[in-house]
């Protein structure tokens, strides 16, 4: 559904919504790469830091989605003021 085709309060809410879960995304991806670059330094025999790295930055792809559905609720809004 195309933003023009929301309320105002859906489109808030909707934004709202989705700077929070890129703010935990983020976050919980930030960490998850941060423990696997910690596991390859630490251990080096151990595959599973190396395999599991291969997470976060697969999905660290939909941020930028995120993002772009986040700057044209904003440019919807704004123009709806």
């Amino acid at each position: 559904m195309n933003p023009n085709e929301k309320t105002t309060e859906k489109l808030e809410e909707e934004l709202k919504r989705l700077q929070i879960i890129n703010g935990v995304l983020i976050g919980l991806l930030g960490i998850l790469f941060i423990v696997c670059i910690y596991g390859l330094l630490k251990n080096d025999t151990n595959r599973f830091f190396s395999i599991l790295i291969v997470v976060p930055i697969t999905l660290s792809t939909s941020i930028p989605i995120n993002y772009r559905n986040i700057k044209k609720i904003k440019v919807e809004l704004a123009s709806r003021k």
